[in-house]
């Protein structure tokens, strides 16, 4: 990805890698764009696999060393 001030760009390589777990990034120009595109993808997942979005949170978390919130700590 590629910033200029205020916009984005992404290679068609990194679109294509993008696409390949859902996330549709073409015509995302600037940081709202992806945030929105970022938001979408994740109310899918939530509402379609929310394991695989659970596993997502826990790996981020676990790579910033932040904690999780209760709602993904609790045991199912």
């Amino acid at each position: 990805m590629l910033r200029a001030g205020h916009s984005l760009r992404f290679t068609p390589t990194e679109i294509e890698e993008l696409r390949r777990v859902g996330l549709d990034v073409g015509g995302t120009r600037t940081q709202d764009d992806l945030d929105q595109a970022l938001a979408r993808w994740a109310g899918t997942l939530a509402g379609e696999r929310p394991q695989l979005l659970d596993k997502i949170a826990s790996a981020m978390a676990e790579a910033k060393g932040a904690s999780l919130p209760a709602r993904l700590t609790r045991v199912r």
